[in-house]
């Protein structure tokens, strides 16, 4: 298969540069266009560059070469990335979030600051490799693996459940830990769960559903219920928690700010031999009554202690769909305003 190709040419009657890219597969070149060619301008308006399509290539033009540039980079990524995901359409993929995650790559660069290292953390079992995007989801995974127990505060798509899943797994799989055992306060219920139909695990499912999500995408649907019936992945209730100690396990609690600061005292004090814990939350989406949630005070009081990590991510750690950072930081302003 042959690459795609790209070439200066000199634009008649205007200072400006052209850059024609052409496009290996025209399949990817249509979806791009749209019908009526409706997705050039969708394109125009993200790269600040002018599009003219000419057979299954865009010729390229812009007053700024570095723009110009950045427009090839970014789709030689698409390009890359339609060859990984299959030769799907780039609905099956977010292109604007490929944008945004080159653009603060090309900003960086420009400012002379350091890409965010990317480690593999783990390679699903589908082959897509999980690696960090950040520099603080990099300090959040080499925290989880090199420290007892881990506490991450950070707003929503910043990678804290699906991160610490990912790194629960590895350790699994290469035999650090025997278990994994995840646990989340069940608050919409009162951590009162005897009125739900089923045994416990399905008692508590609805509120462990985006732990299982993260486990299905890393292991695989028959792997996960494998596990799940070899004990090796464990459902423990966080009502149901106390008295236990738990050894050669990975512990992880999610939407920690929903806990009591009793609550999460007895959490990190169930921690066995060679045994690790994360506990994550975020404490702008308490749903305790006011001045209940114990996350900010643990923080505070274990932030010195040898051994324990403690990672924040921030809104530009947010790697979700990018309205969703916009989303974070409305709110934010939101709450400003009702403070002042």
């Amino acid at each position: 298969m042959l690459a795609p190709r790209t070439s200066w040419t000199q634009s008649a009657g205007t200072a400006s540069d052209r850059l024609n890219f052409q496009f290996e597969d025209r399949n990817l070149f249509r979806a791009l266009c749209g019908v009526a060619d409706a997705g050039v301008a969708d394109l125009e308006k993200l790269l600040e560059v002018r599009l003219i399509p000419r057979g299954h290539a865009f010729l390229i033009q812009s007053d700024s070469n570095d723009r110009a540039d950045f427009a090839v980079e970014f789709f030689q990524a698409i390009s890359d990335q339609y060859r990984k995901n299959g030769a799907h359409p780039p609905e099956f993929f977010d292109t604007r979030y490929l944008f945004e995650r080159m653009k603060r790559r090309h900003d960086l660069k420009l400012a002379g600051s350091a890409e965010a290292p990317i480690e593999t953390i783990y390679t699903a079992y589908n082959g897509r490799p999980v690696q960090t995007r950040t520099h603080r989801q990099f300090e959040y995974v080499q925290s989880i693996l090199h420290n007892a127990v881990t506490l991450c505060l950070g707003p929503a798509g910043t990678g804290k459940t699906f991160l610490s899943i990912a790194a629960a797994c590895r350790q699994l799989q290469i035999g650090e830990q025997e278990r994994l055992i995840i646990t989340r306060p069940a608050v919409e219920a009162g951590e009162s769960l005897g009125f739900l139909p089923g045994d416990l695990a399905q008692k508590v499912e609805p509120y462990l559903r985006p732990l299982y999500d993260a486990l299905y995408e890393c292991l695989g649907y028959e792997k996960v219920n494998d596990l799940l019936t070899a004990r090796k992945i464990e459902i423990a209730p966080l009502a149901y928690m106390r008295g236990r100690t738990l050894n050669d396990s990975i512990i992880l609690l999610d939407e920690g700010q929903n806990c009591t600061l009793p609550q999460l005292k007895m959490f990190l004090t169930r921690l066995g031999r060679n045994s690790k814990m994360v506990l994550s939350g975020d404490v702008t989406q308490i749903d305790l009554p006011a001045g209940r949630s114990g996350l900010s005070r643990c923080v505070r009081l274990l932030r010195s202690i040898e051994g324990i990590g403690v990672v924040e991510f921030q809104n530009e750690d947010i790697i979700r769909h990018p309205l969703v950072e916009k989303i974070v930081r409305a709110f934010e302003l939101l709450n400003d305003e009702a403070g002042g």
